[in-house]
């Protein structure tokens, strides 16, 4: 291995750290990991809740938990603090 190559494979690690150390941050950073809402399947759909129930918390739906969970973030973000379905697009 030259040196050239293992200078590449070096930032290669070094940059797949800092990726790695910013989505850590991101996620840290997130709602559902600050809040921990509860994921519950509903029917079709799973249901990130936040608070006791649907009519005084806030609520993301989705086809998968991980779009539940986006669904959430974004009803975080709402002025309303309304409910959000995330969808497939067919």
């Amino acid at each position: 291995m030259s040196d050239q190559d293992i200078s590449h494979a070096a930032w290669q690690v070094g940059h797949a750290a800092e990726v790695l150390a910013q989505q850590i941050a991101g996620y840290h950073a997130s709602w559902h990991s600050v809040l921990k809402p509860k994921l519950t399947k509903d029917g079709d759909m799973w249901c990130a809740l936040h608070g006791e129930n649907l009519q005084e918390g806030v609520a993301g739906f989705g086809p998968t938990p991980a779009s539940a969970l986006l669904a959430f973030e974004t009803a975080m973000c709402v002025e309303s603090g309304s409910h959000v379905i995330e969808r497939t697009q067919p």
